[in-house]
């Protein structure tokens, strides 16, 4: 199973934290092989608990075999400011089913022993403060975790999660919006590691029809502050949108489209799953 190096390297600049590693990533190694096949990176979004604790780990073995790249698992938050309607309904119902941090954390473990596809938790900055920003994050590795997404941090305000990120090999992604300065976008590209996430839209995640104009312009601002792969998300719910950033964007998030591809098959989440995917994007 690869992982980076237990050293810790708080303190230096990112760019160089990376040219040491001494072992590559889940992530590094799959954004590298679907880049040398020319292929976008599909992340597929599950809110944990929804519709149920214990259909987490079939959902994510049914995206796994329907060609999800990778997961992004979210961690339900009572206020999830950067959610749309279908996640924060998601979030409500999971939290009403019991889902906790801890519980969480649990179903990674369980998950990350039927998959080898890279895992993400994706959760705000309380509950990770609640929880223990260090216990968090070594708590989080030692389920099999490889990064987190945390919408409401900025790079400015992260040492403390970017140094227990580091010291327990988990990659830190960050968010750019078409709104971004250019001066947030270099510090965000500066502090990542992983994949730097461009947000599609001015606004709340939730599907849309049509990808904004300033992506494409904010994809390229990122590509000169950074090496790292570029990720789009917040909206993506059609092939036509996967086809229109092949050669663009190294990734792609989908997550209420698909959210609401599970709601609508309450009796079998997981053939809804896997329908929705290949037909996002069929299999090579």
């Amino acid at each position: 199973m690869a992982t980076k190096t237990s050293i810790s390297f708080a303190g230096w600049p990112a760019r160089e934290r990376r040219r040491i590693r001494l072992r590559v990533t889940r992530l590094e190694s799959t954004f590298a092989r679907l880049r040398a096949e020319g292929r976008l990176a599909l992340i597929a979004y599950l809110t944990v608990g929804y519709p149920r604790l214990d259909l987490t780990p079939t959902l994510v073995r049914a995206a796994a075999a329907s060609g999800a790249d990778a997961i992004e698992l979210g961690i339900p938050f009572s206020d999830p400011l950067a959610d749309g309607r279908t996640i924060q309904a998601a979030s409500q119902l999971a939290l009403k089913g019991g889902v906790t941090v801890a519980r969480a954390l649990e179903m990674a473990k369980a998950v990350r022993e039927q998959v080898e596809i890279p895992l993400l938790f994706m959760t705000y900055l309380n509950p990770i403060l609640a929880y223990g920003v260090e216990r968090f994050c070594r708590a989080a590795h030692e389920a099999g975790i490889d990064g987190l997404i945390v919408p409401d941090l900025p790079a400015s305000e992260a040492s403390d999660l970017r140094r227990a990120a580091e010291a327990a090999a988990l990659d830190l992604v960050f968010f750019v919006a078409p709104t971004s300065r250019e001066a947030a976008i270099e510090a965000a590209c500066e502090a990542a590691s992983g994949f730097i996430y461009c947000i599609a839209v001015t606004g709340v995640t939730g599907a849309r029809a049509e990808l904004d104009p300033a992506l494409l312009p904010l994809i390229e601002t990122v590509r000169r502050h950074t090496t790292l792969p570029v990720v789009v998300g917040f909206g993506i719910s059609r092939p036509e949108h996967l086809q229109a950033l092949q050669g663009k964007a190294d990734g792609v998030i989908v997550a209420s489209a698909l959210l609401d591809a599970i709601a609508q098959s309450p009796g079998d989440p997981a053939s809804r799953v896997r329908q929705f995917l290949t037909g996002l994007r069929p299999p090579p």
